[in-house]
Order: C-alpha cells, then sequence, then structure tokens
C-alpha cells in the first residue's frame, strides 16, 4: 500500500497534468469549438505526462520532430480504419508491433517506439466525431496541431513545477527486458516476443470486433491493448487484466448514474469527465483497478459526444472488456510467453549491482541515485506478486513477492549506508551472494533476508 508522500507526489502529479490537459482542450476549443479535438487534447496531455518524454530538452525536442509525423500517420490510419476497416487494422498492427519492437535497441528508439504508440491508443480511446465548423484541411490537420499543443503545455507545466519544486525531479529508469540466459536462435528477444503477443492480441480482437460487434469493437481493441501494454510477463497481463474488468464494472455502474442524473447537458458531462480523470490520475498508485474504473467512468461519458445513449451502451460495452481481457490474457500466456518470474528475478539482479557498485570501496564517487531507480523497477511488479501469493500461498511454498518485500526493507538501510559512505565488508560479501542466488530461484529468499540482516547488524 502507497504511503502518504507517495499520495501526496502523485496528487501533485495529477494537478500538473491536469492544468497542462485543461490548457491544451481550452486551446483546442479556441480552433475549433468542437468535441474531438478536446477530447484528443485531454488524453494526449495524460498520455505524455505518463510517458516522461518531457523531462529533458532532448525528449522534448525528439517528440517535437517525431510526433507531428506520427500524428499524420495515425490520422490516416484513423480514415482508414473508417473507410477500409480490415486494412486500417492490419496498418494499425503493425504501428503498434513496431512501437514495441523498438525497446529492444537504444533508449532513442525506446522513446521513438513511445511516440509512434501515443496517437495509436488515442484512435481507440477517442470517439469519431465528424469536424463540421471548420475547413476540410484544417479537420485533417488538428490531431497534429492538438498532438503539439500538448507537449507543450506538459513540458511548459511540468518544468514549471519541477523548478518551483512543486514537482520532484523524477528518475525515469529504462530497464531491459528479460532476456535468455544463453542467446537462442529459436527464441526471439523478449521485447520481439512482446511484440509478438501485443500483435496477435490486437488481431485476434480487431478480427472477434469487426465480425461479431460491428461498430462497436474499439473498446475489444482497446482493452487487449491496455492489459499488454507495459508487459512485465504473463503474471502481469493477467493481474491487469483482472483489476481492468473490475474496475470496468464499477465505473460502468457509476457511469451509468452519472449519465442519467445529468441527462444531455454537455456541460455536466464535461465537468464529469474531467474529474474522473483527475481522480484516475491520481489514485492510481494505489492500484490499477482505480485507473480502470475512473478511464472506464470517462471514457463511457465521452461516448455521449457520440450520440450513443448511455444506457444501451454501457453493459455491452462492459462485454467487450472482458472478451478483450481474455483475448489479452491468451495472448500473453500462449503466444510466445514470458515468465514473470524471469522478468523480477532481471530486476532483483539490477538492483544488487547497482548497490554493489554502490558500496564498491573502488569507485570515486558513489550515490544511492542508481539503487533507488532500481528498487523503484522491482517495485513495480510488486502488486501482482502479491496478488499471486494471496491465491497460492497454500499450495505454492516459493512465492517470488518475498523476494520483493525482503529486497523494500532493504532499502532504507543501503542507501544509509552508501549515503554515510560506509562498506562494510560483511554486507559487499552477502550483495555478493545474492548477486549469485539469481541464478537458483530456492537460495534467493535466504540470500535476500542474509543480505538484510548483515545490514541491520
Amino acid at each position: 500500500m502507497p504511503n502518504a508522500a507517495t499520495v501526496f507526489r502523485a496528487l501533485r502529479e495529477a494537478v500538473a497534468t491536469m492544468l497542462a490537459a485543461i490548457a491544451t482542450l481550452l486551446c483546442a476549443l479556441a480552433i475549433d469549438p468542437e468535441p474531438g479535438p478536446a477530447v484528443l487534447a485531454v488524453v494526449l496531455c495524460i498520455s505524455l505526462s505518463r510517458s516522461q518524454l518531457d523531462r529533458d530538452r532532448r525528449g522534448r525536442i525528439e517528440a517535437a520532430i517525431v510526433l507531428p509525423a506520427v500524428g499524420l500517420v495515425a490520422v490516416g490510419v484513423g480514415m482508414l480504419l473508417r473507410v477500409a476497416p480490415w486494412i486500417g487494422a492490419l496498418v494499425f498492427i503493425a504501428g503498434m508491433f513496431l512501437s514495441i519492437w523498438l525497446r529492444r535497441f537504444s533508449p532513442m528508439a525506446r522513446r521513438a517506439g513511445s511516440l509512434i504508440a501515443l496517437p495509436f491508443v488515442a484512435l481507440l480511446s477517442t470517439p469519431y466525431i465528424p469536424a463540421t465548423r471548420v475547413a476540410p484541411a484544417l479537420a485533417a490537420l488538428m490531431p497534429v496541431i492538438v498532438a503539439l499543443l500538448a507537449l507543450l503545455w506538459v513540458g511548459a507545466l511540468h518544468a514549471l513545477a519541477r523548478r518551483a519544486g512543486f514537482l520532484a525531479s523524477a528518475l525515469v529508469p529504462e530497464y531491459p527486458l528479460p532476456v535468455p540466459a544463453r542467446a537462442s536462435s529459436s527464441r526471439p528477444a523478449a521485447s520481439t516476443r512482446m511484440a509478438i503477443q501485443m500483435a496477435a492480441a490486437l488481431a485476434a480482437s480487431f478480427v472477434i470486433g469487426y465480425v461479431f460487434f460491428s461498430e462497436r469493437w474499439s473498446w475489444i481493441v482497446l482493452t487487449a491493448f491496455i492489459v499488454n501494454s507495459g508487459n512485465r510477463g504473463r503474471l502481469d497481463v493477467a493481474y491487469k487484466s483482472v483489476l481492468r474488468v473490475l474496475g470496468a464494472a464499477a465505473g460502468t455502474i457509476i457511469a451509468l448514474s452519472l449519465s442519467m442524473q445529468s441527462g444531455s447537458h454537455d456541460q455536466i458531462t464535461a465537468v464529469q469527465i474531467l474529474v474522473a480523470i483527475f481522480l484516475g490520475v491520481w489514485l492510481r498508485p494505489l492500484g490499477y483497478a482505480w485507473w480502470a474504473l475512473f478511464v472506464t467512468i470517462a471514457l463511457a461519458l465521452l461516448q455521449g459526444f457520440a450520440g450513443s445513449p448511455a444506457p444501451h451502451m454501457l453493459w455491452p460495452r462492459l462485454e467487450e472488456i472482458i472478451i478483450g481481457a481474455i483475448i489479452g490474457v491468451a495472448a500473453a500466456w500462449f503466444v510466445l510467453p514470458v515468465r514473470s518470474t524471469a522478468a523480477l528475478r532481471r530486476r532483483l539482479a539490477d538492483a544488487l549491482a547497482a548497490l554493489a557498485d554502490a558500496l564498491d570501496p573502488a569507485v570515486a564517487i558513489r550515490t544511492s541515485e542508481g539503487f533507488a531507480v532500481a528498487v523503484a523497477g522491482v517495485e513495480q511488479m510488486r502488486p501482482a506478486f502479491r496478488a499471486s501469493r494471496f491465491v497460492t500461498r497454500r499450495f505454492q511454498p516459493m512465492q517470488p513477492a518475498d523476494w520483493v518485500d525482503i529486497l523494500m526493507a532493504c532499502k532504507a538501510p543501503a542507501i544509509a549506508l552508501i549515503d554515510k559512505g560506509e562498506t562494510p565488508g560483511s554486507v559487499r560479501r552477502a550483495v555478493g551472494a545474492a548477486r549469485k542466488s539469481m541464478h537458483e530461484p530456492r537460495n534467493i529468499l535466504p540470500a535476500l533476508q542474509d543480505l538484510h540482516r548483515s545490514m541491520t547488524e
């Protein structure tokens, strides 16, 4: 459970993100007073804030160069999805495959992959609302204009907030995906496997959506994408799927109640959408179910701008979310699966390597920053493994969640040692033993317990 500091930090980040979203929304409405660009403005601001692409000058420059081109491609893909759905689906799948496959290369390629994904995700989450108040040329360029406005406002407000001390300078680790111990020509790298999983999930979602759900296919595809994005292994996908369905069920009930109370008042609905998004951004550190709940509310209310009556739409949407979640889990578990335990062991090994470097007396300048970043990567995997431990504790004695808990207990004493400049030999030996234990899962917990003991003693 996140502590108070985490919750307040998330609140500050949510405030900065929503200010950027509202500023971009107002600019979009000034150019085109229709709901379509305004909705896109909010979606892109949230996506840019979460992707951390604005954290430095280089990232902002790269985004300003790549985002317009990708936005134009996304506009073309959106048109294809309307006029030639099957061709549009193939191009969409290829774009998402590329965005994940690029993770295996340099940090710049990984950032480019994130930029590619942003407009494509916006296509799914933004209902199509024909432009009637602006010229066709401006309507075609609006997604690019809105993307640049979103990048401008997110970058400017986040930079000001960090300069003023309202936001801390975030440490944004770029974790390599787990790879086999030996190179194997018969088994692709993890990034390639995850890209193939995403392509398989999206392909199945498009086929099922087009064949059985006609105009209501987008929520199936969107859910399959959400549960497979940021894939940290098959357990992570299953965990997110369960939370996605539970959050969506609660969100459906709440959205139905809100839509019946507000009726057809667009201004009230717009305020409800912004409030739901703010709460989702703020409470996401408390659990993915909160994000799923409030995003479901926001997306459901958004459909009202497209002219769809909520009572006839929300329950079918829940059915489509369940189908999309099942497709996502099936792809993660049966299409070149990536074991979550392997991903966790890789991140544990990275954290221990960073700790060994920080405690090495031969290193002239030692800081705890690298270790803290690596531990944050391990902590990202904690909720899924804790949920698994709750379900399987009685019949599965070895629980990877215990490894995470012990490492979290080591964090504070380790940082204290590093900051004091102390390098006890007993601790360094325990770190070395813990690193060696990563090759044999049954030895990991005792080794980490010895490391914790050596630090506390």
